[in-house]
């Protein structure tokens, strides 16, 4: 199966994007040996060094690992790079829904298990928000994307509360289309204003230590938004 560049990309990205979709096909399962530089050339009829850099580049994203003497093997038919990419794609409406998921599960742990620097974290969080308000209390035009770190900072803060290593690690990765999902909304005038009485709620639900109180506080935190977002789709 020869390949050939097609357009402004180069025949090593060409080369990544049928091995990738090989991978994520199946072709060769999780723990599986691929075919050596020299077979994939063959095949590909494209150069070693080709193929050489293409696997480079999936060993990068996470989908391959070589081995010095054995070869390369199959650790994920996934390429988070992508899933990176879909996330980056999806709608308000899909990222606040995702946020829910999350952010719920995340408060009703750290209401568990949080500790007073958890709970300082958040506060400054919040307090450093206000900086950045206009004199009616609404985040200043100019300083909306100042506004929005420190509104994904006090999330941040609540999921790193819940001292579970797999929840901190996925949210860091999906914090940044909570950011950019934020800064849209921040700057459409028919989408919710953010309003701190209900993160305070949040905070104190989970320094009372009530898992149920803080996950509900959690949920009713981005239902706001969510509904906001839902009326506007049915309208279009």
């Amino acid at each position: 199966m020869a390949l050939r560049a097609a357009g402004r990309q180069s025949l090593v990205d060409t080369v990544v994007d049928q091995l990738r979709t090989q991978v994520a096909a199946g072709e060769w399962p999780v723990g599986a040996r691929i075919p050596t530089e020299h077979a994939l050339a063959e095949q590909m009829e494209v150069g070693r060094n080709t193929v050489r850099e293409a696997i480079r580049v999936l060993v990068h994203a996470g989908m391959l690992r070589s081995r010095q003497g054995e070869g390369t093997f199959v650790v994920s038919t996934a390429d988070p790079g992508e899933i990176m990419r879909g996330l980056q794609r999806a709608g308000v409406r899909d990222v606040l829904e995702l946020r829910i998921a999350l952010e719920a599960e995340a408060a009703r742990l750290a209401a568990l298990r949080h500790e007073p620097a958890d709970l300082e974290r958040m506060r400054a969080a919040l307090d450093a928000q206000t900086a950045f308000e206009d004199p009616e209390g609404q985040p200043d035009s100019g300083n909306l994307e100042l506004y929005a770190d420190h509104d994904v900072e006090f999330h941040r803060a609540v999921v790193e509360a819940a001292h579970n290593s797999a929840l901190t690690a996925t949210y860091a990765w999906f914090s940044s289309s909570v950011r950019e999902a934020l800064v849209t909304a921040l700057g459409d005038r028919d989408m919710p204003r953010i309003i701190h009485g209900d993160h305070h709620a949040l905070m104190d639900a989970i320094a009372s230590g009530d898992p149920e109180a803080a996950a509900r506080a959690a949920r009713a935190l981005l239902e706001r938004p969510k509904q906001a977002v839902e009326t506007l789709l049915g309208e279009s």
